[in-house]
């Protein structure tokens, strides 16, 4: 009791002292945001709030303490002489490494256009001109002669480009028509306009998924779209290529998991493209939807491939399925491939676009896109809008190419009849890793896993043992065969290593709406001569 009683005029001291030091501490400027601060973060983590402090405390005694006293312990002075001496010794290491015999060979088998791209190109090495089936010319909006006079109008009025991002001073008016012209177009209720079409999707994913919120996403998606998921640092739940009955296990299996483990409500999202990009397969658009609705989740839809290339007028996915693009939560796509011009967009409520401005990290910190291909995106819709034969064209084309290449049984094509990417891939069955072609049924089959697991990227039953660099090797001999026979086409590009799932080798056709159908005709003849000469070899 005497103790405690002598303590008291102390603790009433230190009491008195907290009182004076937290009043004061009120009374500067900006002191209750600091607070608030401070308590949301205790409540929400307690180790946070320790970890900053030792972090601010660590920072000031970094500042404080003196950096020289460290360096004199050790300090060596050495003469002019010594100092040339290791700079002529010195050999810097190259900033990347130097390309392998593959690599270089790829490199000088890249041909050279002397002039503009467009659907008849010449050749730099020779002067011959070819029939261009490589570049994303859909309707053949590329070169357009209108496009272009309006192109060099706006050059002149508004110069190349701002060069600051759309958030500061990047935005013109130019800009803003280019966003009301794809909210029109696409039927949505806005819509924003990104100056890189790869992180567009990259970019739109991230803003709005965050860790702890949970992303069901199909296998097959391309590179974009898998960099967008992981600087999401979201729950990732994986259904197999393209298989919608795979989507409706994983969905069911994340509800019953969220019972289970009792997660707390978060935002969820269905994750996949219209056309593939890798392979060209089609998205059952209806079906997504019904989904999305039954099991309560966003869909985001990347038409990078699909927008301006299917549908009446080139809308997408959405009017190839009579489906209202208000459906679809964020409908993504690609300026560069559909309409010619550059960058990405992402269609949408005006909730869902505003909120990019703020969020989207290429928006935010990306210059914009120059004046003068904003317009030429804009005429661009006004073409298709006001020419729906284009499409027509385009289908026509397709259809044309396919109905030679179907004939090959040497080869495969994995896109849905509506793709204008056409990737013809060497038959499994018709194929062996040693060079040679195997009867039909000798190939590896796949293991036959009913339900593949969803936590992992890459399925059992996807896997098949193939000798990719063997086939990509074969099927760049056969485009270097038909370009010298007047067909400029080109291999499907991939980044070996860096995917976790890797697509198969194969072919990449673009149909073009600016190619009549005999010149498809003849161009898919050509490229099937290739083929057969280029396998049949190899029996």
């Amino acid at each position: 009791m005497e103790s405690s009683s002598t303590l008291e005029p102390l603790f009433a001291f230190m009491t008195y002292s907290l009182v004076r030091l937290e009043h004061a501490f009120k009374a500067v400027p900006g002191s209750a945001i600091v607070i608030r601060y401070v308590r949301s973060s205790y409540q929400n983590d307690p180790g946070r709030s320790l970890l900053e402090l030792i972090l601010v405390v660590f920072a000031i005694r970094t500042l404080l303490q003196n950096r020289t006293r460290a360096r004199q312990k050790n300090f060596v002075k050495l003469t002019e002489k010594e100092i040339g001496e290791l700079v002529e010794d010195w050999v810097p290491e190259p900033l990347v490494q130097p390309l392998d015999e593959v690599e270089q060979a790829e490199l000088d088998s890249l041909p050279i256009i002397s002039g503009p791209v467009g659907p008849k190109p010449k050749l730099a090495s020779n002067g011959k001109t070819v029939l261009n089936l490589a570049s994303y010319n859909f309707t053949g909006l590329q070169g357009n002669e209108y496009i272009k006079e309006r192109a060099v109008d706006i050059l002149r009025k508004y110069g190349l480009g701002s060069c600051g991002p759309p958030g500061f001073y990047g935005t013109i008016d130019v800009h803003v028509e280019l966003e009301r012209n794809l909210a029109s177009f696409l039927g949505t209720e806005s819509a924003i306009i990104y100056s890189q079409g790869f992180s567009t999707v990259s970019s739109v994913i991230p803003a709005f998924s965050k860790r702890g919120d949970i992303i069901v996403a199909d296998r097959g998606i391309n590179f974009a779209i898998q960099k967008g998921i992981q600087i999401s640092r979201s729950t990732v739940r994986w259904y197999d290529h393209n298989d919608l009955k795979s989507l409706e296990e994983v969905l069911e299996s994340v509800d019953k998991e969220a019972k289970k483990k009792r997660w707390p409500l978060t935002r969820r999202f269905i994750v996949t493209e219209g056309i593939f990009e890798n392979d060209g397969a089609m998205s059952d658009l209806p079906k997504l939807i019904e989904l999305k609705k039954k099991y309560k989740y966003r869909l985001i839809l990347d038409e990078s491939i699909s927008f301006g290339s299917v549908g009446r007028t080139g809308r997408g996915l959405t009017e190839l399925y009579n489906v209202p693009a208000t459906e679809v939560d964020m409908l993504v796509g690609s300026m560069a491939n559909g309409l010619c011009a550059t960058g990405g967009f992402c269609a949408g409520s005006i909730h869902v676009t505003e909120h990019q401005r703020i969020n989207g990290t290429a928006f935010v910190f990306s210059a914009a896109i120059p004046a003068l291909l904003a317009v030429c995106a804009s005429e661009g819709i006004n073409i298709l809008t006001s020419t729906p034969s284009l499409l027509e064209t385009l289908q026509d084309n397709i259809r044309a190419i396919r109905s030679v290449l179907e004939k090959v049984d040497l080869v495969e094509i994995t896109s849905h009849p509506a793709s204008a990417v056409v990737h013809v891939c060497i038959r499994r069955h018709g194929y062996s890793s040693a060079g040679g072609l195997l009867a039909p049924g000798a190939a590896p089959q796949p293991s036959k896993h009913t339900k593949s697991n969803p936590t992992a990227l890459l399925a059992s039953k996807d896997h098949f043992e193939h000798d990719w660099q063997t086939e990509e090797r074969l099927l760049q001999e056969v485009v270097e065969d038909a370009l010298a026979q007047g067909v400029m086409i080109t291999r499907a590009k991939r980044l070996r290593g860096q995917e976790p799932w890797e697509p198969r080798a194969s072919l990449k056709l673009v149909a073009t709406a600016a190619l009549t159908r005999k010149e498809c005709e003849k161009a898919a003849s050509v490229i099937k001569a290739s083929l057969i000469k280029v396998l049949s070899r190899r029996r």
